[in-house]
């Protein structure tokens, strides 16, 4: 998503899908659906009528949970029907996920002791905590304080703020971002560049691989990229979340923030000075320190069991059907916001009714392709990305089609409706092979690729594709271009600032034909096309660049071929070898 801050920040009401005679109105949709022939090409105008009827106020703001849930994804099932996908989960268009609502008491705190020195963390105001456990009550009990640094064990990188440390039953504290942020040192790391290892839910999985009770993240404007006031709001109230055991990350009893003051407050009651261990963390060869201090919390919580749904659409391929392309894109958003006054409905055009018009697009355009592709291709549009990325870790977890006869991930979420570019950015640009197609599709264009405008904000991270990534199969993730035909660079940043300001995530993100240029989109579609094409028609294994955290795990399931002839090697990606 465009500027999105972090995930599972969203709070939605029951969206309930209400005319002006007080009921229910399907004839908006059902209008623009009849009316429209949709073309075999990726066209403007199918993607502004599949757009309009996903933004429309009769879908509610497409919540998970709500009458806007059952209209968004019967919608997208007639249209892979239409199209003539088939059922992608066996016999079923849909994949059911279910989910936990987990709400802490905002009473909650956090009780810290140091020697004499007592210290009381009130929620909200000193420390957020929430558990991913399930339960309904977990407790700390004078559980050991350690400090690890950056909390990061990175092996392509030799290193690791764990080493020769047992933290079973302890609470660890560390700080965001990576090494290299708060020194910027390009040498460090990526430097200024987040990686996989500064992002917050990675280190509260690496505590918990380590068996840790509990972890805090010491809070910082510049290294979290935002401030205190979006942890408060994002982690207080009803948390999502997928039920344990339903996906593979690991899960700690009790995860949270704390903010810079208390934070210096607990190093200075321990003798420490946490500007000096910060300098100290960013060097290679930190030494966890103990903080000579305990923590006790008890933490009760509201817990209700929900469900969604994601859905998939199959193109079984011609003559390599076990193999897959998978397309995707979220179909959720915000809701109706039932407390609100005005325009409380969240239609979400941008984020993400451009994603899934793209998703139905490229899916019309590979159904009428012929030949059919080689492989087969799997459009999965997928629910409670604004709540966390649960659909696609969901469906990760119980993939249709095993992960190692996977061949790549593209994913789209948000496409800007500001016109042609000759640029595309490519969110996490030098991870994956998938790159070497993009840049060949990019060159018939005229076009570019660039890198996010802001590299700091570990963007790569925030939308769906990361839960394939996080498993090893490489995932393509990118945004409209800023260097717009009209207008330049000057034009582009305007347009996203203003979208930024104005609409993302809120009631104003709505289509609007006076305003939306689609042409830059079916640009960008067209060459998402190519990328595909090429990789469902070829019989190339993309992999992940050598030093990426990625690469292990696809090595692990489908171990690089050993090198073609070079008549026949295609550049950059190792061919057809048996899926492991």
């Amino acid at each position: 998503m465009i500027a999105l801050a972090l995930c599972g920040c969203t709070r939605r009401g029951e969206g309930a899908l209400i005319g002006a005679d007080g009921t229910r109105d399907t004839r908006a949709v059902t209008a623009v659906a009849g009316d429209h022939a949709f073309s075999p090409a990726i066209t403007a105008d199918d993607v502004a009528a599949q757009v309009q009827i996903l933004a429309s106020d009769a879908f509610g703001g497409r919540g998970p949970g709500s009458a806007g849930e059952e209209k968004t994804v019967d919608y997208i099932r007639s249209q892979f029907a239409r199209i003539g996908l088939q059922p992608g989960n066996g016999g079923s268009w849909f994949q059911t996920v279910p989910m936990l609502e987990t709400t802490a008491n905002p009473d909650t705190a956090l009780h810290l002791a140091i020697g004499d020195v007592r210290q009381d963390l009130a929620y909200g105001r000193d420390m957020i905590a929430w558990t991913r456990s399930g339960k309904a009550q977990v407790s700390l009990k004078d559980s050991p304080l350690v400090f690890v640094g950056y909390g990061v064990d990175a092996p392509e990188r030799g290193w690791n703020d764990y080493a020769d440390l047992d933290v079973r039953g302890k609470t660890v504290v560390m700080l965001v971002n990576d090494p290299g942020f708060h020194v910027n040192d390009p040498t460090l790391f990526d430097g200024k560049r987040m990686t996989l290892y500064g992002r917050w839910t990675w280190k509260f999985e690496e505590a918990a691989r380590r068996g840790a009770a509990a972890a805090l993240i010491i809070h910082d404007d510049r290294g979290a990229a935002y401030g205190w006031d979006v942890v408060k709001n994002s982690w207080s109230g009803p948390q999502y979340d997928l039920r344990p055991g339903d996906d593979a990350s690991p899960r700690l009893p009790v995860q949270g923030w704390i903010t810079q003051a208390a934070a210096d407050a607990l190093f200075k009651a321990a003798g420490l000075d946490l500007t000096t261990l910060r300098a100290a963390a960013s060097r290679p060869g930190f030494k966890p320190v103990p903080l000579n201090a305990q923590a006790s919390l008890d933490l009760r919580s509201r817990t209700v069991e929900k469900t969604s749904r994601n859905v998939l659409g199959l193109l079984p391929g011609s003559s390599a059907a076990d193999e897959a392309v998978v397309y995707m894109a979220h179909w959720d958003h915000l809701g109706t916001h039932s407390d609100a006054s005005g325009d409380n409905i969240y239609n979400g055009a941008v984020d993400n009714a451009t994603g899934v018009a793209g998703l139905l697009e490229l899916a019309e355009a590979f159904a009428n392709a012929r030949p059919r592709p080689a492989r087969s291709i799997l459009f999965l549009a997928v629910t409670l990305e604004e709540s966390g990325l649960l659909g696609s870790s969901y469906y990760v977890a119980h993939p249709v089609i095993p992960l190692a006869r996977t061949a790549g991930v593209i994913n789209i979420d948000a496409l800007e409706p500001i016109g042609r570019a000759s640029d595309l950015v490519v969110v996490g640009k030098g991870g994956s092979q998938l790159e070497d197609l993009l840049q060949t599709a990019l060159a018939r264009q005229d076009r570019r690729m660039v890198d996010e405008s802001d590299v700091t904000a570990g963007y790569y991270f925030r939308s769906d594709h990361f839960s394939f990534a996080k498993a090893g199969v490489p995932a393509l993730y990118v945004n409209s271009g800023g260097d717009l035909r009209e207008g330049g660079t000057a034009a582009g940043l305007a347009a996203s600032r203003d979208y930024g300001e104005h609409r993302y995530h809120k009631p104003g993100d709505q289509y609007d034909p006076a305003t939306w240029k689609l042409d830059g989109i079916v640009e960008d579609l067209q060459a998402l096309y190519s990328v595909g094409s090429s990789l469902a028609n070829g019989a190339q294994w993309p992999n992940w660049r050598t030093g990426n955290p990625f690469k292990a795990a696809r090595d692990a399931m489908h171990p690089p071929a050993p090198a073609p002839a070079a008549a026949t090697a295609k550049p950059g990606a190792p061919t057809r070898q048996p899926a492991h």
